[in-house]
């Protein structure tokens, strides 16, 4: 049973939308907080917009660990994972600081850890989808993997009925305390992006289930741009600098998703990244054809 659960975000210099994260969080705690116990672990990565110090007022119960600016979110989920670990608690709750959940999350959380329990006979992973503000399209959650050679997936909308998954996102994402003693926590390995894909692909490998919520549980904008229409402006330079930044193209962590998941596609990510530095606009074309 979920009883006691560690929620876990890291942020930087996004002092509204952790806040607002934080209140919707504890305003959907409030329909389920006579059953379950939750404990806030928040890592603020350096932030200078005194992040931490709002928090602390407005939340006090919330454990504020602090990074140094390096952790990125790979990092900084890491590391609240880490402190969580040291106290009793059955799973944890992975959130993204700029996901709003809705007073439906827990409600659906318990719902399908039932039903793993029930159908698999073990618990497991549990994946919240989001969707626009302005609209309900889907904007993160879990997905199948279509085409593993060219690593392109679809995304599975939820539809009223728990589905399975082959990666998720963890916008949302709760992992029991099982899952842990299995396989442990995110890779120490990412930096920044994929890491949660990583850790799905990792679970199912090792017949975990991995499961998407019945309904939508948060709101979440996929506001990023579009990162090969930017790249194709920059200079040579500035190019090999966004390949490689945690926050640009991140090309450690996709070379590490492929090392780990899917090995045979390793030369041609590497290769990939060569192309789309020194031929831009060549690599653009060709990626409106293939996924990379």
């Amino acid at each position: 049973m979920i009883k006691n659960i560690a929620v876990l975000l890291t942020c930087h210099n996004r002092k509204d939308k952790t806040i607002y994260c934080l209140h919707n969080l504890l305003k959907a705690y409030k329909t389920v907080q006579n059953s379950i116990k939750i404990k806030v672990y928040l890592t603020d990565d350096g932030s200078s917009d005194s992040t931490s110090e709002y928090v602390k007022k407005l939340y006090p119960e919330t454990v504020i660990l602090k990074g140094d600016g390096n952790l990125f979110w790979a990092g900084g989920m890491r590391n609240s994972w880490k402190e969580a670990l040291k106290n009793n608690h059955d799973s944890f709750l992975l959130i993204n600081d700029d996901t709003y959940v809705t007073e439906n999350l827990f409600d659906e959380l318990l719902i399908t850890h039932n039903y793993s329990i029930s159908h698999y006979k073990q618990s497991g992973i549990y994946i919240g989808s989001t969707r626009g503000v302005e609209n309900s399209k889907l904007t993160y959650g879990g997905a199948i993997i279509k085409n593993k050679y060219l690593f392109s997936y679809n995304k599975l909308p939820p539809n009223g009925r728990i589905q399975e998954c082959d990666l998720g996102n963890a916008n949302i994402m709760l992992v029991t305390f099982d899952v842990v003693d299995k396989i442990g926590i995110i890779d120490n390995g990412y930096i920044h992006s994929v890491a949660d894909y990583d850790y799905t692909l990792e679970a199912n490998r090792m017949n975990i289930p991995v499961l998407i919520l019945p309904n939508f549980c948060g709101v979440c904008d996929n506001d990023k741009i579009n990162k090969y229409d930017l790249f194709n402006q920059l200079s040579f330079k500035k190019r090999i600098k966004y390949l490689i930044s945690p926050t640009g193209l991140a090309f450690h962590d996709n070379l590490r998703l492929m090392k780990r998941n899917f090995l045979y596609r390793l030369p041609f990510v590497f290769s990939a990244g060569i192309i789309k530095t020194v031929l831009p606009k060549v690599y653009s074309n060709l990626n409106k054809k293939f996924r990379y």
